[in-house]
């Protein structure tokens, strides 16, 4: 989770404690390559990312450019940094810098520099993905006012701050297209913190570091949130309470009537928690309720309140009964088939939060403020729905997930699991990665840590390359059945090897559609593709996570032997496996 950090000294005091970690033990955590460049002093930086990746469960292995070396180590096709062949490259540019840039110019080219300097930064990008499969997190300027013009600085073209903010604007515009680009916005986190915690002059002008010690273990964090939801570690679901939650009062014993929700007092306070709520479900974050209430009750207000901003449609599980609320928190994740370390759980009652906090550890738990006019300052400060991609289906998956609920109480009507998938009457369209759904494979391929065989991340970038590649053939799964459309839910990307072998290098699924039959059916669309291409053999590969245990026996259960560390499967004696998916 991201810091909350309220004052200079308790910055000091958590860069100290943050470097703790460093002297821990890093066996076991995955390791990323991470190469760190900077136009400014970056030792202290780099100490504070690797401990924050210590947190996240990362081993950051970084490597460090010399002071001021970017376009050095950039340029130069046999520098260290293409040595080193990093997963991650940071680049950080800072506004100082850029103001010294600024004040060299002649007066008459002012006015150019934020197009310059977002030539510089677009060659940079280039000559690092010609060399490198990599992603580039570059952190983005924040303001200095040199008060050169005042207020009047909004209306010329030449000031540095109109420069500066249009130079932010264009390399804004510069990330939308190149999808293996990433801002971390430092301008905002100098506008959260204060210019005197983030840049102290003294320290600048005898060191050359820009950031401040006091400022690094927020930015660390931001950035290291960033590598996570790279690395399929992010946030999926809340998990909301209701009463002095929700809205003020307790329905029960206040009425619908009486409790506090709307454009007054503090009721204004909830209103605008339920349009932010609103807002990350409209993103494709999953709304559950648990709450300790009568259902018919807690309902009312979702049903009746005419300042409600939250309606039942938007909550995908809903559950309210006088049962503790680890064993219901349990049930929403057993419907919703998603770890507990992608969920959230709001409750106002700090007893609550301790007991569900030590009985599911994994489960984020955030110490709510007791005053509800800082939930939502405190919530923005926790950065806990870190994302690297948005697909135009994520707003539709609170209704996939209610329409799951209707199918587990459906099920239990059947006696025969075999009985209940043939009622479904699903169906799959098959076919290769397109402009239509490459956006979505992408997601998937960073969001799903269960049904993963292998784990490897791909962004849009990646994918697009794929799809070009002679050696590579990709498959794309949607599913529906008579309840809904799921949408895609599964990709397959196999590479020739041999000439004879189809090596499976990414098989993954959302777990939404699992013990439907699945991967029987793709298994009989990738064995027909091989056959049809005159391959002889599927190969498979299964490697081990955290979070991937659940498949470890996928490739044996589908009768693929084990040979020398994988798994291979003879299509000349391949026999089609029943299933109740046909294609559409």
């Amino acid at each position: 989770m991201g810091l909350r950090i309220t004052d200079e000294m308790e910055l000091i005091k958590d860069f100290k404690i943050l470097k703790r970690n460093l002297k821990k033990d890093f066996s076991g955590l995955k390791k990323i390559k991470v190469a760190l460049m900077g136009d400014t002093a970056t030792q202290f930086l780099t100490q504070a990312l690797r401990a924050s990746g210590f947190d996240r469960e990362f081993d950051l292995q970084i490597w460090e450019a010399d002071f001021n070396q970017i376009e050095r180590q950039v340029f130069d096709p046999s520098s260290e940094l293409y040595d080193f062949s990093p997963e991650i490259v940071i680049i950080y540019q800072s506004s100082h810098k850029l103001l010294s840039k600024y004040n060299k110019l002649p007066p008459g080219k002012y006015a150019s520099l934020a197009d310059t300097e977002l030539d510089l930064i677009g060659n940079l990008c280039a000559q690092i993905d010609s060399r490198l499969h990599t992603k580039i997190v570059y952190y983005n300027y924040t303001e200095i006012d040199d008060s050169v013009y005042g207020n009047y600085s909004s209306k010329v073209e030449a000031s540095f701050l109109f420069q500066l903010r249009k130079l932010n604007y264009k390399v804004m515009e510069f990330s939308i297209s190149h999808p293996n680009f990433y801002l971390l916005d430092l301008s905002s986190m100098q506008n959260k913190y204060g210019k005197c915690t983030f840049f102290q002059t003294s320290i600048y002008i005898n060191t050359e570091m820009v950031l401040s010690i006091d400022i690094l273990p927020a930015i660390a964090s931001l950035t290291t949130d960033l590598i996570g939801a790279m690395y399929g570690k992010f946030k999926k679901c809340i998990i909301l309470d209701l009463d002095n939650t929700m809205w003020g009062g307790i329905i029960g014993d206040d009425g619908m009537d009486n409790i506090e929700i709307g454009s007054l007092g503090i009721g204004k306070a909830f209103t605008e928690f339920q349009y932010w709520l609103k807002k990350l479900k409209n993103r494709g974050i999953i709304l559950a309720v648990c709450s300790k209430n009568t259902e018919s009750i807690a309902r009312e207000p979702f049903e009746k309140h005419p300042d409600m901003v939250l309606r039942l449609d938007d909550i995908a599980v809903f559950v309210a009964n006088w049962e503790n609320k680890v064993d219901n928190i349990h049930h929403i994740r057993n419907i919703l088939n998603i770890g507990f370390d992608s969920m959230v759980f709001l409750d106002d009652n700090p007893f609550e939060r301790n007991i569900v906090r030590e009985s599911i550890p994994l489960l984020t738990i955030p110490e709510l403020p007791e005053d509800p006019a800082e939930y939502l300052e405190y919530l923005y400060s926790q950065n806990l729905f870190e994302t690297v991609s948005v697909s135009d289906l994520d707003a539709e998956r609170t209704k996939q997930y209610q329409v799951e609920a209707q199918r587990a109480v459906v099920q239990q009507s059947f006696t025969s699991e075999a009985d209940f998938l043939e009622s479904l009457n699903m169906l799959s369209i098959v076919r290769p990665f397109d402009n239509f759904n490459i956006p979505r494979a992408a997601q998937l391929s960073q969001r799903s840590n269960q049904f993963n065989l292998r784990t490897v991340r791909y962004s849009e970038a990646d994918i697009e390359l794929l799809g070009k590649s002679e050696d590579s053939f990709t498959f794309s799964f949607t599913l529906e059945d008579k309840f809904g459309d799921n949408g895609l839910i599964c990709i397959v990307i196999l590479k020739s090897e041999n000439n004879d072998t189809l090596f499976i290098d990414t098989w993954l699924m959302s777990c939404r559609v699992l013990k439907r039959g699945m991967e029987h059916f793709v298994l009989n669309c990738i064995a027909d593709f091989g056959q049809g291409g005159g391959f002889k053999y599927l190969k498979g590969e299964y490697i081990p996570t955290l979070k991937n245990e659940m498949v470890k026996d996928h490739y044996s259960k589908l009768a693929f032997k084990a040979r020398d560390g994988s798994w291979i499967l003879n299509l000349s004696e391949y026999e089609i496996r029943p299933c109740f998916i046909n294609k559409k």
